[in-house]
């Protein structure tokens, strides 16, 4: 079983884009696929936006995660990267179905870069491999999104305050009994608590 120190924290922030004057009209959003270690991925969108030339989000997620050897599964980190996908929509329904989104552009970022940099923060632009016939018939730029990733690694005093804050949620839970009781060397349903609260 993990302990409180082996847990760490992945996050992702969609900033903005740029570059899609050929967009006039529906709506976009950003996919992303992160590699879960083996060969499955898990794959997040943003919020839907109308379509801009500069479109913004701001939108974040947040990854918790736990592990037995936090150092070991830092290292696998290291070998896998976040595609994004820049997606539109048309926001008219043919024959009353809303139909797939089409991919515009795609870019890739090793999770490397991160845990190598000074803070493991990066925040940059990143210039997308356009898939947009728009772009390439026209000899237009390719969209760029300008994105932030980090990786954390929180202190014992904040995974206290997490399990702490989990436990008294536990606790107040409305249950038939008014509340839930978890004795103090009852790890199991502590850890629980904890991970349900990230």
């Amino acid at each position: 079983m993990a302990d409180l120190g082996d847990f760490f924290s992945c996050k992702l922030r969609i900033v903005e884009a740029k570059n899609l004057v050929f967009i006039t009209s529906g709506k976009l959003f950003i996919r992303c696929y992160l590699c879960t270690g083996n060969t499955e991925r898990i794959r997040l969108n943003s919020r839907e936006i109308p379509s801009t030339s500069h479109p913004s989000w701001n939108d974040s997620v947040s990854l918790e995660c736990s592990a037995a050897n936090r150092d070991h599964c830092l290292d696998q980190l290291k070998q896998q990267s976040v595609v994004f996908e820049l997606r539109w929509r048309n926001n008219s329904p043919i024959l009353r179905r809303i139909v797939g989104s089409k991919l515009l552009g795609r870019a890739e970022i090793p999770w490397k870069d991160v845990l190598e940099s000074s803070n493991m923060t990066i925040q940059k632009w990143v210039t997308t491999v356009s898939a947009s016939s728009d772009v390439l018939d026209h000899g237009l730029k390719p969209p760029v999104l300008h994105v932030e990733m980090k990786v954390g690694v929180p202190s014992m005093a904040e995974m206290v305050k997490r399990r702490d804050d989990a436990l008294k949620r536990w606790n107040e839970c409305g249950c038939r009994h008014g509340s839930c009781s978890i004795s103090g060397d009852d790890d199991v349903f502590a850890l629980a608590a904890a991970i349900e609260a990230m």
